[in-house]
Order: C-alpha cells, then structure tokens, then sequence
C-alpha cells in the first residue's frame, strides 16, 4: 500500500522500457500525476495502460499549482511528480515543489530512475570521480561567459545542458573563455539515432556548424588538468 505524500517519479530519458517496476507500480498507485510535459508523460501512460488523472506542472504555472498540489497533499492524496523526462527535480521546477512540500511537513520521496545527466557523464570518458553540474547557462552570452570565467580553474569535470539552437554559440563562448579544451557532446541517449560526439571544442564547432543540432545536449568538459598538476 503506497502512503500519502509526494513521490518523484523518474522516467525515460528516451527508450520507454528504460523504466522501473516500482516506477510503474507508483503511478498505477497514486491519485495523480504533475507532468512537466503532459504529452510525453500521456505516451508513457497509455504505452503502459496506466489510466490516472494528470495535470501540466511547468515553469508556465508551478505557482498556482504547487498551490493546489500541497492543498491535495494535506488531504492525504498521493500524488507523482515527474519531467518529461530523466529525474524531476533536475533543471526543471520540481525543485519548487520539493521546497515547499517540506515546509509543510509532508513526506517526500524519490522513486529512482533514469538521468540524462549522469548517462551523459558515464559515457563521456571523463574522470566520473568528481564533477560539476551546471544545467544550463544563461541564455544570453554575456552572462554565459561569466559564469564560464568562474569555471576557468576547475579541476573536476563539468557537465552542461544545452539546447539544440544554442549549442554552436555555446560551444563558441566555451571556446573563447575556457580554450580549446576536449569535449563530449551527447544527444539522443537511449533512442534510437543515439550519437556520442568526442573531440576539441573548435573541431566540434565545425562539425555543428555543418550539421544542424537536434535534440537536447548533454555537454561533458574535462576539468583544468594544469590546475590539478600544480596544485600537486
């Protein structure tokens, strides 16, 4: 028997059996679904002849809904949370959710399942050990390059998101701040047309600048080998 609260729900970054029995049997359970992108988690559903009530929870309204979920919360309801794709709660606002679950003293837990972000890391053949994540940067360069300026001297590997249309002047901000660093590009994970790009960041410049970027990236940086070198 599945107790009331809020359960984050992770779900396929891309193959739809990439998915767990305890995932199905949660939302078989709960009283409703929050789903960043209801189309997708619609797919989900009807690919797993799950029938349960769901709701958009985005960026667009989580105020007046994270508003309405707590109330439902309180009243003993059980409810799922999950993105449209991956882990909620992972640049996306289930975070602000989350936050305010716990302020009112309502039981929160996470029901594992698939990351873009750590798929993306495993397969890069950097040093998986330590690293950062960014999410995304600003969208706008200005903003980018000082955060990247910040990342100057990292010694762990970083991991990005970033969207197909910026990916090339991304890449070009990354290229100016941090130098021409080695690089891992990953798109399409799980799916089908899966494609893991390595090289410099000028060669993966070129090749993006001739074929246009689709899907979401995961970008995977090596961290600043001479910071490590002389810190040693």
């Amino acid at each position: 028997m599945v107790e009331r609260g809020l359960y984050l729900v992770g779900t396929p970054i891309g193959n739809l059996k990439d998915i767990t029995l305890r995932a199905l049997e949660m939302l078989k359970e709960v009283d409703l679904i929050a789903a960043e992108d209801t189309r997708r988690t619609g797919l989900l559903l009807k690919n797993y002849e799950i029938k349960k009530p769901f709701e958009s929870y985005g960026d667009h309204n989580k105020i007046e809904q994270t508003a309405k979920l707590i109330s439902l919360l309180k009243s003993g309801k059980k409810v799922a949370l999950v993105s449209d794709s991956g882990t909620p709660g992972i640049s996306d606002p289930g975070f602000y959710l989350v936050r305010e679950a716990i302020k009112e003293g309502i039981r929160v837990s996470s029901i594992p399942g698939p990351s873009a972000l750590i798929s993306g890391l495993v397969v890069s053949g950097f040093p998986t050990d330590r690293f950062v994540f960014e999410g995304f940067l600003s969208r706008k360069s200005g903003r980018r390059k000082k955060r990247l300026k910040e990342l100057l001297h990292e010694s762990r590997t970083v991991v990005f998101f970033e969207a197909p249309h910026r990916l090339v002047s991304f890449l070009k901000d990354l290229l100016e701040v941090l130098g021409d660093r080695k690089i891992a590009l990953a798109r399409e994970l799980t799916k089908k047309f899966e494609e893991i790009k390595r090289g410099k960041i000028s060669e993966l410049i070129d090749c993006y600048s001739k074929q246009v970027p689709k899907g979401e990236f995961i970008v995977v940086m090596g961290g600043n080998v001479r910071n490590i070198e002389d810190k040693g």
